[in-house]
């Protein structure tokens, strides 16, 4: 078990039990499985918060084939082989900050002996028989296919070669107990989120009818040996999931943790493997007779341009070389804030330099380091008791006592990215009021040394709540405003900030270093961002020429900006069924667009469009999902069809 980095663990009745997926140690992870792992430990943060006895289990699934291959590859033994992978992981969740309470390793003595117990009792129990396997199988994704799922002859997931497999095998009944899955689902919508993701469950998988799910194998050794029956080895599920629960001690010698934690709060995983936990998983559970996970949030994927990150392909992002050049809660704060509820995201490093330099330097550094310059400019750093209220406290004010709230129901609902979004209203709004409210003018007039010192105390008090809020998301840089606050550990409490006007008397606050230093653009790219600047001051010029009704000038076309748009991912919207959540690439840039053309198109006929999009339209939010911007399609009656381009490139000028 991981030694805890904070304080020593809350006992609570309020239990909170959240579980990453176990991941693959055939290579180093990715910063799509760091987003999984940093969106766990925010809401294990958060929940510890609030008051819970949080556990956040997180693993490595280290049996099976391509493990077996690789390691005599490597001419060393398998288990030696994951050993060199796992302290790597375990050294990247170190320095993403991840607090976890437990790592498990299916390799570990406690969990083997779980899964042979549970694969004894299902084979006593007529869950599971011996029978012959015979079917198409892709290594590197230790995947069985029919013919009938290949693409091209090859593995619909990663598109490599498979090769035809047969072999003596075990078989779980799946079908026993698809029923009972069925009216679970059905009774528990919250059961499987987002809720795209549950229709997808029922319809594509459950209803057409389930296939008994091969357990075991004899074509390799690397895995839990079943030991009723030698040369068979557990193969994957019945190894894999059941960690959630042999980390709690089910069917082993480990201390019992299941009447605290089990049911599991949240399994938060891939959507690419949410059907193994929603399916499954709760079959298994079934069969055990124990009661299924609360929830299954399966998140979309972080996306390259041209398609998933993924170790088979080889196309990753390596989180390690990012937290080098940028810092870990940039890097926790970026994949937190692009990935949108239930919808892909796109890695792009303008992005993330985007976000720390306006998001982070600009916004909350600045509006840190104004706030404790100018109190300890006109007040020696301490902020007088004798205050006097005036225009625009209020609105500030009342901002900052719902915000608490607000972020609590997304962080509960696990959409990160409008938490972080209501943070940085309050951080905004702040950064007005000091525009508003100009301290620097009041710090002239003596008598207004009351009024100032009401302006300060407010600005001080948001920051102390900021700190709180930002805690389970970039808890280092919660730290660091913390140390310049100067506030005790009582002032930084969920319950603190359940009202306007904690931050104590006499506090002397002490500005250190910036939080996040900008980064710094080259010559070029700043250059081409004041033409840019121009170009639209130029477009912005309207005509003052009266027209006749209905026509406009060619300034008045110029002001709507049309781009080349590449669609690089879509997916349906979790709450409206006619809308689609689009995700485009302009040039470097991301958008997100919802339309409503779920009528005229499926999702999977979208990806790789090249559409026009009109890219100034004022953002909306769209059955709660930010929309920024617009894509053409023409109609005539019941047809619609979308307006493309061939041969100009993403981020073209339409004109």
């Amino acid at each position: 078990m991981k030694k805890q980095k904070t304080k020593e663990k809350i006992m609570s009745d309020k239990t909170f039990y959240i579980t990453t997926p176990i991941y693959y140690p055939s290579g180093n992870l990715h910063i799509g499985h760091t987003y999984t792992t940093v969106a766990a430990d925010t809401i294990t943060r958060f929940k510890k918060l609030k008051g819970y006895d949080a556990y956040l289990l997180t693993g490595t699934d280290e049996h099976g084939q391509k493990i077996q291959k690789a390691a005599a590859a490597a001419g060393v033994s398998p288990k030696e082989y994951v050993d060199g992978v796992v302290a790597g992981i375990k050294n990247l969740w170190d320095t993403m900050n991840i607090n976890y309470d437990q790592f498990i390793r299916t390799t570990d003595p406690e969990h083997e002996k779980t899964i042979q117990r549970i694969f004894k009792k299902l084979y006593d129990q007529g869950d599971i028989y011996k029978s012959n396997y015979e079917g198409m199988y892709c290594t590197p994704c230790e995947s069985f296919w029919t013919e009938s799922q290949l693409v091209d002859g090859k593995c619909p997931d990663c598109g490599r070669p498979v090769e035809k497999a047969s072999e003596e095998a075990y078989f779980f009944k799946m079908s026993k107990y698809a029923d009972d899955l069925l009216k679970h689902i059905e009774e528990n919508p919250d059961f499987i989120q987002p809720e795209s993701r549950k229709n997808e469950m029922i319809n594509n998988f459950i209803k057409p009818g389930l296939q008994d799910l091969c357990v075991s194998r004899t074509s390799f050794s690397w895995g839990v040996p079943v030991d009723f029956d030698p040369g068979h080895v557990v193969y994957v599920w019945i190894d894999a999931l059941p960690n959630y629960i042999s980390a709690l001690g089910y069917l082993n010698d480990k201390p019992d943790l299941m009447n605290r934690y089990w049911p599991a709060d949240v399994h938060l995983v891939g959507k690419d493997i949410i059907r193994f936990h929603t399916i499954y998983w709760p079959i298994i559970l079934m069969a055990l007779k124990l009661p299924l996970p609360k929830k299954v949030y399966g998140h979309g994927w972080i996306l390259l341009k041209g398609g998933k990150m993924s170790k088979s392909v080889g196309n990753v992002v390596d989180p390690v070389t990012l937290v080098d050049k940028y810092g870990v809660d940039a890097l926790r704060y970026h994949v937190l804030r692009e990935m949108n509820y239930g919808s892909d995201g796109v890695y792009n490093e303008d992005l993330l330099v985007s976000h720390i330099n306006s998001d982070l330097a600009n916004d909350l550094g600045n509006l840190l380091s104004r706030t404790l310059a100018m109190t300890e400019k006109y007040f020696d750093g301490i902020i007088p008791a004798e205050r006097e209220k005036g225009e625009f406290d209020d609105s500030l004010i009342e901002l900052a006592k719902k915000t608490p709230e607000v972020v609590s129901e997304y962080m509960d609902k696990l959409d990160f990215s409008r938490a972080l979004e209501e943070i940085w209203k309050l951080i905004s709004r702040s950064n007005k009021y000091i525009d508003e409210t100009q301290p620097w003018v009041l710090g002239k007039d003596p008598e207004k040394k009351g009024r100032l010192a009401q302006v300060m105390y407010n600005l001080t008090e948001c920051l102390r709540i900021v700190t709180v809020l930002i805690s389970s998301a970039m808890p280092q840089t919660a730290e660091k405003m913390a140390v310049q606050l100067n506030c005790p550990s009582d002032c930084l409490t969920w319950e603190s900030i359940q009202k306007f006007g904690g931050f104590p008397e006499g506090i002397v606050v002490k500005r250190s270093e910036a939080l996040f230093p900008r980064i710094e653009l080259n010559k070029k790219e700043e250059a081409t961002k004041e033409n840019k600047k121009t170009e639209n001051k130029k477009e912005a010029k309207e005509d003052s020429e009266a027209l006749p009704e209905g026509l406009i000038t060619i300034d008045d076309f110029a002001r709507v900006q049309l781009r080349v748009a590449e669609i690089v991912a879509c997916e349906p919207h979790p709450d409206a069924d006619r809308l689609l959540v689009l995700q485009l690439m302009v040039g470097s840039e991301k958008r997100q667009v919802v339309s409503g053309i779920a009528k005229y198109y499926k999702p999977e006929e979208l990806v790789g469009k090249t559409v026009i999009l009109v890219a100034n339209l004022k953002p909306v939010n769209l059955r709660g999902i930010e929309s920024n911007g617009m894509i053409l399609a023409a109609t005539k009656g019941k047809k619609l069809s979308l307006v493309t381009v061939d041969g100009i490139p993403s981020g073209g000028k339409v004109s």
